[in-house]
């Protein structure tokens, strides 16, 4: 005769934890989800972390530079790129140091040529202080994360005016992206606003606002833009030209978007669970950003990442063309105004180094918009 009265054994550690982590994982929201799935992909992460740094440095490019952005060298005009070393004839050191470089026409082929003397040496300093600036735009300082005593340092070399590149690029890292941001995020608002109306609400309403959306589709945007540019007043400052071209990306971003969340919401509208919220009083608003929306977060995510590097080209393009920003204001398609020429292609190649700022950051921009989608898909591991 058998007896059920034995002990009932404990589970196995491991049969312990899996049921914790079932529970865990069908107990998290879904933004947490997506979190511990980004967290895999190695890349996006990478791409995010290098637009993190490329973006607090540019919020604070006045004291990662050595200079301001307007300093003018009349000794260092179209200087090379000086390389801090560590070594030189008379012996090395611990503190890293550039020699002593100016530049001076060239009396037969009246080319601007760097002259470098390697015996001076210009030991770099940390935490310096140097030219005043306002740090954030309201808190006056005077220290700079690097410098010399004596003489001058350009990390990036010197544009045609003598200005320090390295920090003058900063600066255009900070302009460039938040153009990018701030349109984007214009842009986003109004697709969501206008797409989710039309995909929702459907009938004669979606009928106009895609009316309304191919009318915008359809303008050529070159043309456009330089009956824009041709319209700014010469006596606006370039605070106010900024906000003008952010205006302009975001106005003529939002139509590819809102198509999309229309298109998702007219196949999503007539769900079970949208009916329910509609018969339980929920108002549109509710149903469309608490129900509708997250139901295809993915493709939302991926489309807003996507789109800013396509507001970051479409700044840097047409200011390099002289149909966005202008000086004073410093951008990347500003910068690159001076490497038009084959003359600079020549003899100053490293013109070209804010290029390199964009190709960066369109391609990390590209690698997290992938991460993201991944994530954010609910049949992704």
């Amino acid at each position: 005769m058998t007896s059920n009265n034995y002990p009932t054994l404990p589970p196995p550690e491991k049969d312990l934890n899996e049921s914790e982590e079932a529970k865990r994982y069908y107990s998290a929201s879904q933004f947490q989800l997506i979190w511990w799935r980004f967290k895999k992909r190695r890349i996006a992460k990478i791409g995010a972390l290098v637009l993190i740094i490329m973006a607090l440095s540019g919020l604070f490019a006045e004291f990662f530079g050595p200079y301001t952005g307007t300093t003018r060298v009349s000794e260092s005009v179209l200087v090379a790129p000086q390389i801090p070393r560590f070594c030189n004839s008379e012996g090395c050191t611990l503190r890293p140091f550039v020699p002593s470089t100016i530049s001076k026409r060239n009396p037969e082929t009246l080319r601007m040529e760097t002259k470098v003397d390697p015996s001076v040496r210009r030991d770099i300093y940390f935490f310096v202080e140097g030219e005043p600036y306002e740090l954030l735009g309201f808190f006056p300082m005077n220290t700079h994360l690097f410098g010399v005593e004596e003489g001058t340092i350009h990390i990036f070399g010197t544009d045609s005016l003598g200005r320090d590149l390295y920090t003058r690029t900063l600066i255009a890292t900070r302009t460039s992206l938040s153009i990018g941001i701030i349109g984007v995020i214009i842009a986003f608002i109004l697709a969501l606003i206008i797409g989710g109306a039309a995909g929702y609400f459907g009938g004669w309403i979606d009928y106009v606002i895609q009316r309304l959306t191919e009318i915008v589709r359809v303008i050529p945007v070159i043309p456009l833009y330089m009956g824009l540019a041709a319209a700014f007043p010469k006596e606006w400052s370039s605070s106010q030209v900024y906000f003008a071209m952010t205006l302009i990306l975001a106005l003529v971003g939002w139509p590819t978007l809102a198509r999309r969340i229309r298109g998702k919401l007219l196949s999503l509208r007539g769900e079970d669970y949208v009916i329910a919220a509609n018969l339980a009083g929920a108002s549109p608003s509710r149903i469309i950003g608490r129900h509708l929306l997250p139901a295809f977060s993915s493709y939302i995510i991926v489309d807003l990442v996507i789109s800013f590097p396509y507001m970051l080209l479409s700044e840097t393009a047409l200011s390099f063309v002289g149909l966005g920003l202008r000086p004073p204001t410093v951008s990347w398609g500003v910068l690159l105004q001076d490497a038009q020429t084959v003359r600079a292609i020549e003899q100053a190649p490293w013109l070209f180094i804010p290029a390199l700022f964009v190709v960066v950051a369109v391609l990390s921009f590209t690698v997290l918009g992938d991460g993201l989608r991944d994530a954010a898909d609910p049949y992704q591991v």
